[in-house]
C-alpha cells in the first residue's frame, strides 16, 4: 500500500523563483528511471517465480516507483512549463529496455539479485535525501522527503528477503561484496545516460552516452557531502554481512568520498559549462 498519494503534495505552494535550473535536469532524468519500475517487478516476477510472497512484495514496489517518477515529472513540468514528461518516458521506453522474461537472476542467485537491488535502494534513498536538502523550492523538498522515506522502506524490504534466501543458498561475504560493487559500478551504464538524454535533450539529438552521463553524474555528486556517503556505505556494509560501524567502514566511507569528488571534478571538465547545483555543501574531510 503506498504510504503517500500525489494528490496529497502541496502542489500549489510551488515556488518558482526558488527553482534551481541545475536541478531541473536531474529531477526530468530522475523521472525517467523512476517510472520503469514496473519493468523492473516484471523482471523480479520471472525471477522469483515461485515465490508469491516477494511477487505480491515486488509489484507493490513498483507501484510506488512509478509514483515517484510521476510525482517528480509533475514537477519537472511546473519548474519547466514546456517539458513534456509523457512524450520524454515514451522516448525513454522506446530506447531503454531490461529482460523482462527472464526466469534467472543476471547475478548468479536470488541472494545476489537482493543484495544488487539494496544497493540501488541504498542510491536512491541517499540521493533523494541529498536532493531535498539541496533545493531550496519547498514542493521538490516535500516529495524528495517522501521518496527517500520510501526507498529507505524499500531497501529494509529487500534485505529481508536476501536474508530468507541466504539461509538457503549459503553464499559468502566477498561474494556479496563482489555483487555489490559490480551493481554500485553500473551507475555509468546507459539507464541513467539515456534517461538523462530523453529528458533534457531535443528529439532527433544523437545519443551520446558519455556526455549524457557525465551530464547527469557531475551535477548529481555535486549534492552529497560526507554524512550521505557514511550513511550510504553503512547500509552497503549491512547487505554484505560487514559490519555498518566499524573502523573499516569509516575508511570505507572515506575513500568513497574522496572518490566521489574526484569522479565530479573528471565528469565536470569533460562537459564544459555543465551547469552545477548552487547550494549544496562541499565539505572537507580530514
Amino acid at each position: 500500500m503506498k504510504h503517500w498519494r500525489i494528490e496529497d503534495v502541496p502542489w500549489d505552494r510551488f515556488d518558482a523563483s526558488k527553482v534551481d535550473p541545475a536541478i531541473v535536469p536531474l529531477v526530468k532524468a530522475a523521472a525517467m528511471v523512476e517510472r520503469n519500475g514496473v519493468d523492473y517487478a516484471s523482471y523480479l516476477n520471472g525471477v522469483f517465480a515461485d515465490d508469491p510472497d516477494f511477487r505480491a512484495a515486488a509489484d507493490a514496489w513498483a507501484m510506488e516507483e512509478v509514483q515517484h517518477g510521476d510525482a517528480l515529472g509533475q514537477w519537472a513540468m511546473r519548474a519547466d512549463p514546456g517539458w513534456d514528461y509523457e512524450a520524454a518516458f515514451v522516448r525513454y521506453k522506446n530506447g531503454y529496455h531490461i529482460d523482462t522474461t527472464a526466469d534467472a537472476s543476471r547475478r548468479g542467485s536470488r541472494t545476489g539479485e537482493l543484495i544488487a537491488r539494496c544497493m540501488v535502494e541504498t542510491g536512491t534513498s541517499s540521493y533523494y535525501t541529498a536532493l531535498a536538502e539541496a533545493t531550496a523550492e519547498p514542493v521538490l523538498q516535500k516529495v524528495c522527503r517522501q521518496i527517500a522515506a520510501d526507498e529507505f522502506r524499500h531497501y529494509k524490504l529487500f534485505y529481508d528477503h536476501m536474508r530468507r534466501y541466504l539461509a538457503r543458498e549459503k553464499l559468502g561475504t566477498l561474494a556479496r561484496l563482489r555483487i555489490a560493487a559490480g551493481r554500485v559500478g553500473e551507475t555509468e551504464d546507459d539507464e541513467l545516460a539515456f534517461a538523462w538524454h530523453c529528458g533534457n535533450e531535443p528529439e532527433g539529438t544523437a545519443f551520446d552516452r558519455a556526455r549524457c552521463s557525465a551530464s547527469y553524474l557531475g551535477p548529481a555528486m555535486q549534492l552529497y557531502s560526507f554524512r550521505h556517503i557514511e550513511r550510504a556505505t553503512g547500509m552497503m556494509f549491512k547487505a554484505t554481512g560487514l559490519k555498518p560501524r566499524s573502523r573499516l567502514s569509516d575508511l570505507a566511507s572515506r575513500f568513497a568520498w574522496r572518490l566521489l569528488r574526484w569522479r565530479r571534478e573528471r565528469f565536470v571538465r569533460s562537459v564544459p559549462g555543465l551547469p552545477m547545483p548552487g547550494r549544496a555543501p562541499i565539505t572537507t574531510v580530514d
